[in-house]
């Protein structure tokens, strides 16, 4: 630390810097590093996303807001207990493949292209009402 004008002063270390240790700083509550923490809050989501249905949604301009995402999730709860294993979901906005025992979404699509897709490999369909 120096001081610059009487400011305490912290430089950032450069990268590759040899004298640098590329260590993750850690939480003073928990303990934990900052990637740990996030790996963490993404695994306690209640739906997950595969990288293909990520890109999707993004490259087709797809949002849905947190309490669709919850409704779907109750949803496929509902559908995994009636022993259905890949559901096709379709909300207002949407059509989304997803796998129930690993809440995942598989892939997803705006409704337009939907209504010239045939889906196969489906055992179930949901129907998110708004």
């Amino acid at each position: 630390m120096a001081n610059i004008e009487g400011y305490p002063y912290y430089p950032i270390p450069s990268i590759g810097n040899p004298g640098h240790r590329a260590e993750s700083k850690k939480t003073a509550e928990t303990g934990e590093s900052f990637k740990q923490t996030f790996n963490n809050q993404l695994n306690e989501q209640p739906v997950k996303l595969s990288r293909h249905a990520m890109e999707r949604l993004e490259t087709r301009n797809i949002h849905l807001s947190a309490s669709e995402w919850n409704q779907i999730h109750d949803k496929m709860r509902e559908a995994k207990k009636m022993g259905v294993n890949d559901s096709l979901v379709l909300t207002k906005d949407a059509a989304l493949v997803v796998n129930t025992p690993n809440n995942t979404v598989i892939t997803a699509m705006d409704l337009q292209e939907a209504k010239s897709h045939v889906f196969t490999n489906i055992d179930g369909a949901i129907l998110i009402n708004h």
